[in-house]
């Protein structure tokens, strides 16, 4: 799977993961699917190195959805933990 392939699944799970998650967050929109790009690459990497679960090259692999999406929630949490609602601030 190429990186275009990685950036529509951590679109994607990003989207999955304010699903799960709902509620305001400090980047919006565009915030919330940086997230889930980075989410993606980061619990696919976590995934590989120490659940000895590498990840498939197939886009439709379940094990790569859900560690897509674990690893978005995992950094939508943290972020919502540091930087909290800074629309309410202003």
């Amino acid at each position: 799977m190429g990186i275009i392939g990685w950036i529509v699944l951590g679109l994607l799970a990003g989207l999955a993961a304010k699903i799960l998650l709902p509620g305001r967050d400090p980047g919006g929109l565009v915030g919330t699917t940086l997230i889930g790009v980075a989410g993606s690459f980061i619990g696919g990497w976590i995934s590989a190195r120490w659940l000895d679960r590498p990840i498939s090259t197939q886009f439709f692999d379940t094990a790569t959805w859900v560690s897509a999406i674990g690893g978005a929630l995992v950094l939508l949490i943290a972020y919502r933990i540091f930087f909290g609602d800074s629309r309410a601030r202003r």
